[in-house]
């Protein structure tokens, strides 16, 4: 373009690993640079580079979220005793995601990308299904124990102001068992519930909330009151402002309302219950290579990230000189949601309206039945589906780009 779109504010940008660092430069390449004249602020995630840096890098990046307030994430690898040794690290380095979050103090939520040709296993969804899920706590983060025979179980809480300590019975086992105890805390709800109405309503969908409470009196209870108190106090007129609603109901019954239902809203749930139906909802709306993924925080910043791994598979066969069909939609994505949410923080339309373009071009691509072989499998079979290697895809998604500047 003569006269490229101004991203008025700075964007952080974290380049990633491996496959994903392969496309992440093509998709800026071909994607991005001809139409955008954008400030970034970046940071080298790989996985080496956060080695060298004494993960420093991690951290200065997430500190440069919170400056800007916008960041748009590759995918990254978090290394395990295999890869410590094929990179030569120093050590298995936290996940890069782990570490964001904590800083951010955020929420994840995911959203799958829906396209008419792939059509999700359950008939009924017409609209993506947004995925909430608290990170803190639950069986993550909980103590389990073995108990070897016949005894009592006690839980004791000392107080630090000094009160009087409780003891409370637990179980009086009669013979060998299991126990497993889990833990959350006020304020990582409260946050959690924070970043879910905020999304919600700078997507302008419905909020739905699900726990156990009638089983759980007091753990899921606490949940339920403190996302109705702050709905109550800080959301319920914006809510009905924006002609959303936020919505209450045991976890049974949202599984069947949502099975039945045509989708398009954000389910919060909590951490065990948000793992297992994220993938789902993954599954039935096709993979993770067509997921969203944003990290949202109650303080109003917002980092954009693929919901899907570093394609480690594919790199190798990138460097032996092989063909690869690796699928970009996931990183695509990751830059037109964090370009949208700047152009709106900014008020330059021209940005949103770039990102709608591209989103657009993305999707009529994989319609009109060009694809990478993971779609493939996945999509209706027409005479004219084509299978395309990376580039190919990235390519053709840019031929589609320019015909919609041209129209």
């Amino acid at each position: 373009m003569a006269n490229k779109i101004k991203v008025k504010t700075t964007l952080v940008e974290m380049d990633g690993d491996e496959m994903t660092r392969i496309m992440w430069k093509m998709v800026k390449d071909k994607l991005l640079s001809p139409y955008l004249d954008m400030d970034i602020d970046y940071y080298d995630l790989h996985v080496k580079h956060r080695d060298d840096t004494d993960d420093q890098v991690t951290i200065d990046a997430a500190h440069a979220i919170m400056k800007y307030g916008v960041g748009i994430k590759c995918a990254t690898i978090t290394p395990n005793k295999d890869r410590v040794k094929e990179y030569k690290l120093k050590k298995a380095w936290k996940s890069p995601n782990g570490t964001i979050r904590a800083m951010l103090d955020g929420t994840v939520f995911r959203k799958p990308i829906l396209v008419n040709n792939i059509k999700p296993a359950v008939s009924s969804w017409k609209k993506p299904i947004t995925i909430g899920r608290h990170a803190y706590g639950d069986v993550y983060n909980n103590f389990e124990m073995q108990i070897p025979g016949a005894g009592k179980l006690e839980i004791v809480f000392t107080p630090r102001n000094g009160s009087k300590a409780k003891n409370i019975l637990v179980k009086d086992f009669p013979s060998a068992g299991i126990i497993q105890i889990n833990h959350n805390l006020d304020k990582s709800i409260l946050d959690f519930a924070k970043a879910c109405f905020t999304y919600a309503l700078s997507e302008k969908i419905d909020l739905w909330f699900s726990t156990k409470d009638t089983i759980s009196k007091i753990y899921d209870a606490g949940f339920r009151e403190i996302f109705n108190r702050e709905f109550e106090r800080n959301w319920k007129e914006k809510f009905e402002k924006a002609g959303i609603e936020y919505f209450f109901t045991l976890i049974d019954d949202a599984v069947a309302r949502i099975m039945k239902s045509e989708g398009g809203m954000l389910w919060a749930l909590k951490n065990y219950d948000g793992d297992v139906m994220s993938d789902m909802i993954a599954s039935a709306s096709g993979s993770l290579a067509m997921m969203t993924s944003v990290l949202v925080s109650p303080n109003g910043w917002f980092e954009y990230e693929a919901a899907h791994g570093t394609v480690q598979k594919h790199y190798y066969k990138h460097l032996k000189g092989e063909e690869t069909s690796s699928n970009s939609m996931a990183l695509i994505f990751a830059w037109t949601g964090g370009l949208r949410k700047r152009g709106e923080m900014d008020g330059t339309p021209e940005v949103i309206k770039f990102a709608d373009k591209l989103e657009k071009a993305a999707i009529a691509t994989v319609e009109n039945g060009t694809m990478t072989g993971d779609l493939l499998a996945l999509a209706e079979k027409k005479s004219t589906n084509k299978k395309v290697n990376t580039e190919g895809f990235i390519n053709a998604i840019a031929a589609t780009l320019q015909k919609k500047f041209n129209d």
